[in-house]
């Protein structure tokens, strides 16, 4: 049977450049969550999920307008809509090679549920200023906002609902026994890589 490597957090943590080193470095099948979020929210509205359903039909000035806490929640609740259509894909996925995988969406609390091991799931968030610091410079953000009445409060809501979704993501790993990691950006990513690695016991 294939393994599958598990890599959760917030984001802007760095999740997505590490998994293209270690798919690379150790010849893994890399399924990156977000490349199919807009089918997993097509999917849970269809099945009227509510979450699901709601996100189907806002436009960016009701989405990023919200309290930060009230987005925080529902992203939550969000992910424990579309965790299953994530899993189902996971295991129809044919290619032969084990599989390193990321997302926001493997919350630990779910991960439990499935009875994911420790040493096959992590959870890596990033400190408050290197999250903002590294927004700010992806150049399709602006495209996010758009139509939003105060760009910059909309930002603002932004990232006060990703902290707060770090810190979720961290009070869940040690509720669930997970190992979690904070990039503050001081370590060069070859370092995070090792030492996802070395978490999972990949080698060379």
């Amino acid at each position: 049977m294939k393994e599958i490597y598990y890599m959760g957090g917030s984001p802007c943590s760095g999740k997505s450049t590490a998994a293209e080193i270690l798919a690379e470095r150790y010849g893994l099948y890399y399924f990156k969550v977000d490349d199919y979020l807009e089918k997993y929210i097509n999917d849970g509205a269809a099945a009227g999920m509510e979450i699901c359903s709601r996100q189907s039909k806002m436009s960016p000035e009701e989405i990023w307008m919200r309290e930060p806490s009230l987005q925080c929640r529902e992203e939550l609740q969000f992910y424990g809509e579309i965790f299953d259509f994530i899993m189902q894909d996971l295991e129809a996925v044919s290619d032969g090679r084990d599989i390193i995988t990321e997302g926001a969406a493997y919350l630990p609390c779910l991960m439990k549920k499935r009875d994911i091991s420790g040493n096959r799931y992590l959870a890596v968030v990033p400190a408050k200023d290197f999250q903002i610091s590294h927004y700010a410079q992806r150049e399709w953000v602006p495209y996010v906002l758009e139509g939003c009445s105060d760009v910059q409060k909309a930002f603002d809501n932004w990232m006060e609902r990703d902290c707060l979704f770090a810190e979720e993501v961290k009070r869940q790993c040690i509720q669930n026994g997970y190992l979690s990691f904070v990039n503050d950006g001081q370590t060069e990513i070859e370092g995070v890589v090792q030492m996802i690695s070395n978490h999972f016991g990949l080698m060379k």
